[in-house]
């Protein structure tokens, strides 16, 4: 049985966090927006 999720190392590492890091970027933003647009 051959790893699904690391079949390259550094790279796959690297496309996770940078996905993981625009996720939570959107996720933030939205919340931020979500905020000011709701009424205080």
């Amino acid at each position: 049985m051959s790893p699904v999720l690391d079949p390259n190392p550094q790279n796959g590492q690297k496309k996770l966090l940078l996905v993981l890091g625009a996720m939570l970027l959107v996720t933030v933003i939205i919340g931020v927006i979500a905020s000011i647009a709701s009424p205080s």
